[in-house]
């Protein structure tokens, strides 16, 4: 059995840090009220000693009763201070060992070791905090002990503009330095400094007489500014209305940038033999590494406005999660020729000139922009009744709008199929592209509401490890076929084998699968 082992000493006093910030705001509010009358700085003061010294006892008795163990098939962690939590995980089953360093811990060189294991949320296993080298050195243990051999890159696929990361066999695939950063923070809008300010209000009337939720404390002063702007000319009202608004995007723009900023200084995508690193982060810094045979699927996204300039993003959907998202992010800000590279590294490919595109049923179509103006026709009838002369008109407008939009989305919704790949695409103004492997699907359902039933399309739902993949308003004879083909691949398929690199007689039966599924294609 291997050796019982601790977390870095060090973690006492970060967890005491912790119990001292989160007392910060409760002491604040003590020695602003009426709490303990002339006394209450006193009051403020012990209750941030009391909660130093009760956060410092905490932590080191929790830190003491925390072990872990190394195992040659599992990692064992014991936890708790009064009732004892005990977990094992196989090695089998971890999908990721990622790394993160917030800021107090990296000060620190401190990292936390998280072991992803497919699942998400509670049933990851994480380890805080162990030093940088121990961090490095339970990620390649991992590794040796999943016994996943590396990966080497097929040949051929080195891409032009590919460099050395480092003499460690990694090869530089995507970065992004600070004009691409800045670049990115203007189309990443945000009012989140305005959900921090809320967050922030309800603290007012503990430390000042103010009370913010009186209504008629907001009632006047809405008041008094409804007088001052009444006296003031049009063109002034224009103008301070533009002026507002002028500020309202400045301060979304401001907030998008470091927002961005914070997340992605730094960074890097690499491609070695054992799969894809990423890292980045400004204060808290993160290292991902996604074994490149557990890349199930590809989405490819954009915005209103970088769509028109030819930016992208480019994500992996894998087992594991990335910061509750069912993809890791691996191209936040590039161009469809920065992401092509990273698309074959994957082993996956981009739609070629030449593939069939299919569009949604028409009837799917008239079913959705028929639906969206019933609503807006429903929304106008008591408008027309109860509302003034014109009212109605708007409810009106939008339903002209709502059939207009489905009618033109309608072109931008669709699928294609080719010997190894599905790909779909949906989108108005912003499309989203997915792209899964047939080897890596695992089911295949066909879906219908009663009104699909009657009008003769459905939703096919193709089950993706990690992810999901639904084809909306597919005609239903197209959908039993496309299902027909994707269980033939399952049943061909050793998922047992899936996920193992491949060696050269499982190479020679991938092909002959490949080689089998153009024929099927070829033949429906």
């Amino acid at each position: 059995m291997s050796e019982v082992q601790r977390t870095a000493p060090i973690s006492v006093v970060l967890g005491a840090i912790g119990s001292i910030r989160s007392a910060i705001i409760p002491a604040i509010a003590i020695a602003f009220s009426g709490i303990g009358g002339g006394g209450r700085f006193l009051v403020a003061v012990g209750v941030g000693l009391a909660a130093a010294a009760i956060g410092t006892l905490t932590s080191y008795i929790g830190w003491r009763r925390l072990t872990y163990v190394i195992g040659e098939n599992d990692i064992r962690v014991e936890s708790g201070i009064l009732s004892r939590a005990a977990r094992s995980v196989p090695y089998e089953r971890i999908q990721d060992v990622s790394l993160e360093a917030k800021p107090l811990p990296r000060l620190f060189g401190l990292v936390s070791v998280k072991f992803e294991t497919g699942a998400g949320g509670a049933d990851d296993l994480a380890l805080q905090y162990l030093t940088r080298a121990e961090g490095e050195r339970l990620r390649e243990l991992v590794r040796e002990r999943r016994e996943d051999a590396p990966t080497a890159a097929p040949a051929g696929e080195k891409q032009a503009g590919t460099t050395p990361a480092s003499d460690t066999g990694e090869s530089a695939l995507f970065a992004m330095g600070p004009q691409r950063l800045l670049t990115f923070g203007l189309f990443e809008f945000s009012l989140a400094v305005f959900a921090v300010l809320g967050g922030l209000l309800q603290y007012v009337d503990n430390v000042t007489s103010v009370e913010l939720w009186d209504v008629n404390l907001w009632y006047g002063w809405l008041k008094q500014q409804g007088s001052t702007v009444a006296t003031l000319g049009p063109i002034a009202q224009a103008i301070g209305v533009v002026v507002g608004l002028i500020g309202l995007v400045l301060v979304g723009t401001v907030t998008g940038v470091v927002r961005t900023v914070l997340r992605d200084w730094g960074f890097t995508l690499t491609r070695s033999a054992r799969g894809f690193r990423r890292q980045r982060g400004l204060f808290t810094r993160t290292d991902v590494v996604m074994p490149a045979h557990r890349v199930q699927a590809l989405v490819i996204d954009t915005g209103l406005v970088r769509y028109r300039l030819g930016w992208h993003s480019l994500s992996f959907v894998s087992l594991a999660q990335d910061i509750l998202s069912e993809s890791h992010v691996v191209a936040p800000f590039a161009q469809m020729d920065e992401i092509a590279p990273i698309v074959s590294q994957a082993g996956f490919h981009l739609p070629d000139a030449g593939i069939s595109w299919h569009r949604a049923s028409k009837r799917h179509m008239a079913d959705r922009a028929i639906g969206g103006a019933l609503l807006c026709l429903a929304a106008a009838i008591p408008a027309a009744l109860f509302a003034p002369f014109g009212v109605a008109l708007i409810p009106l407008g939008a339903a002209v709008v709502l059939v207009a939009a489905n009618l033109y989305a309608w072109e931008f919704r669709r699928h294609a199929v080719d010997a190894t790949q599905i790909f779909a695409t949906t989108g108005l103004l912003s499309p989203t592209s997915r792209i899964a492997t047939r080897l890596k699907l695992h089911s295949v359902e066909i879906a219908q509401s009663p009104l699909a039933r009657l009008r003769g399309y459905a939703t096919l739902h193709l089950g993706l490890a990690g992810g999901t993949f639904a084809i909306p308003g597919v005609p239903l004879d197209e959908a039993r076929a496309l299902r027909a083909q994707i269980l033939e691949t399952i049943a061909a398929t050793d998922y047992s084998r899936l996920d193992a690199p491949l060696s050269d007689g499982d190479d020679q039966t991938f092909s002959g699968a490949q080689s089998g599924f153009s024929a099927n294609l070829a033949a429906t």
